[in-house]
C-alpha cells in the first residue's frame, strides 16, 4: 500500500492542526480520516521534523541489528549441532 503522504509531511500537517481553530479544518483540507488523523496524533504529535527523521534513521538500524542478530544465532545454532554429534 503506497502511502500518501511521508512522514515530514504528516508532521507539518499536525504542526498546521494545532494552529488551526478545530481538528475538522484540517481533516477536510487534507482529505483524510478522523482515525488516521488521530493515529498519527498519537504517534507523531509533539515531533519536529527532524525528529521524524531521526526516529525514522533509528528504526533502519534497529531492524538491521536484528537482522545481524538473527544471522548470528543461526550460524550458532548451526556450530553446537556439528560440535555434539559423535564422530
Amino acid at each position: 500500500m503506497k502511502k500518501r503522504f511521508t512522514e515530514e509531511q504528516i508532521v507539518r500537517i499536525l504542526q498546521e492542526a494545532e494552529r488551526a481553530q478545530t481538528d475538522q479544518e484540517i481533516i477536510r483540507k487534507y482529505n483524510i480520516s478522523d482515525t488516521t488523523f488521530y493515529r498519527w496524533k498519537k504517534l507523531y504529535g509533539g515531533m519536529g521534523v527532524s525528529e521524524v527523521k531521526r526516529l525514522k534513521e533509528l528504526e533502519r538500524e534497529n531492524a538491521k541489528l536484528k537482522k545481524l542478530l538473527a544471522e548470528q544465532m543461526l550460524v550458532n545454532e548451526a556450530l553446537k549441532e556439528v560440535v555434539e554429534k559423535k564422530w
